[in-house]
């Protein structure tokens, strides 16, 4: 059986490192706020990784303030808890550090000597007058993969811009394909749902994040990770980027409908709606048979996906028609007893009610000292032998200060609390 042992600054190796989690021997210095990188170090930590979130004292992560709503507090009342903050921030420990003086920005320098991996969102260049930046650090920590996450990257003519998701998702052409074409009700350009380009951001933020440290076990050195929300916004298009890079021509908005195949997007339904989502001939004939109108699969102008996507105008409307003669519930059972995809719109409450997601366990509860308990999203990633564990809620503001300078730096208690009496921490 392998020993348990103690690594680099008390982090777990060895066996104990196999248990915790398959990052629990990387350190990750958070200097990142509101969404792309939070929720990038949200996905490190979730895999093990120790992850340091540094904060502003007395104010910290904007979404600290990005309420309501507000969590119900431990005595029965509304804390001052943001569900936002709740959303990107367990698995981390809060340190409280006054980045714009000389002894706050030693002190992060000494965590990042200390760091395998340090994400920031600062503007372009931001971090260069705290001595913070990527040049500076590599000079006293080679290894540390540093990640940069701004709006538009560190070159090119709108690096110093700052980049917002919705701005982005305007910029990046998705507004161009999402929502109702131009003349129909409700037509016009729509921003996604969620913050998606913040989202996909810090998903390939910790992808690179990752491949970097593998690039290292090799070079002994670690990179810097340019990553820009405009990039990664034009890469995520796929299929409608390659429409319009194979014809040249650019593709419009279809609302829920999809631009290659047919029947693919909402129809009405007894009670509401369903969507369908057919792929395939043989799916159509399927449904045709089901819904009493097998004539429609060997119509030539429907008989092939092809032909239904040049007929759409055609078929749309027929199909629902006959969509509002039962309802959802109905449709769903029906269609999936005959292979043919089908589902539900559903509310953020029949979401956490649906029977997979219950058994999938998407919906986690953690202790909070300051609400009590939360309710938090689980992270889909499901590993056999590592597995996510979820050891830290998202943190009180500064709760872990006076710990990580202690265990990470070797502070005295009497050197912290000096510290924090000249408001540096």
């Amino acid at each position: 059986m392998a020993q348990e042992t103690s690594g680099r600054d008390g982090l777990a190796t060895g066996a104990d490192a196999e248990r915790r989690g398959a990052l629990s021997h990387i350190r990750v210095l958070d200097l990142s706020r509101v969404l792309a990188g939070p929720w990038a170090t949200q996905i490190l930590g979730d895999l093990g990784a120790d992850v340091i979130k540094i904060e502003r004292p007395g104010e910290g992560d904007d979404t600290r303030g990005w309420g309501p709503p507000w969590m119900p507090g431990a005595d029965g009342g509304e804390s001052r808890v943001a569900a936002y903050y709740l959303c990107a921030n367990r698995n981390k420990r809060s340190v409280t550090v006054d980045m714009a003086s000389p002894e706050g920005q030693d002190l992060i320098r000494q965590l990042a000597c200390r760091s395998d991996v340090l994400v920031e969102n600062f503007k372009a260049g931001g971090l260069a007058r705290y001595g913070l930046d990527y040049d500076s650090l590599r000079a006293l920590n080679p290894r540390l993969v540093y990640c940069s996450i701004t709006g538009f990257g560190q070159t090119g003519p709108y690096a110093a811009r700052a980049g917002y998701d919705f701005l982005i998702q305007g910029l990046g052409g998705l507004m161009s394909v999402t929502g109702r074409p131009d003349g129909e009700p409700g037509g016009g350009p729509m921003k996604v749902g969620v913050a998606l380009t913040d989202i996909l951001t810090g998903l390939y933020a910790a992808n690179a994040i990752q491949a970097a440290l593998a690039a290292r076990e090799r070079t002994g050195i670690g990179q810097h990770v340019d990553m820009a929300l405009l990039d990664v916004q034009v890469a995520c298009l796929a299929n409608q980027a390659m429409n319009y890079l194979a014809t040249g021509r650019s593709p419009g908005r279809l609302g829920n409908a999809h631009p290659s195949i047919v029947p693919y997007q909402d129809f009405p339904t007894a009670d509401g709606h369903m969507i369908l989502a057919i792929g395939n001939d043989g799916q159509f004939a399927r449904f045709c048979e089901e819904a009493g109108r097998p004539d429609l699969a060997a119509d030539e102008r429907f008989a092939t996906n092809r032909a239904r996507v040049e007929h759409r105008d055609a078929l749309i409307p027929i199909l629902r028609h006959l969509t509002t003669a039962r309802t959802t519930a109905a449709w769903v059972a029906a269609l999936e007893s005959r292979a043919v995809p089908c589902g539900p719109i559903n509310t953020m409450e029949q979401v956490f009610d649906d029977a997979q997601v219950r058994a999938r366990g998407l919906r986690i509860e953690m202790p909070h000292p300051e609400t009590g308990s939360v309710l938090l999203v689980a992270s889909p990633i499901r590993l056999s032998d590592t597995p996510v564990d979820y050891r830290l809620p998202p943190p009180p503001l500064g709760a872990h200060t006076a710990d990580v300078l202690e265990d990470v730096l070797g502070l005295a208690p009497a050197e912290i609390q000096a510290l924090r009496a000249r408001g540096v921490i």
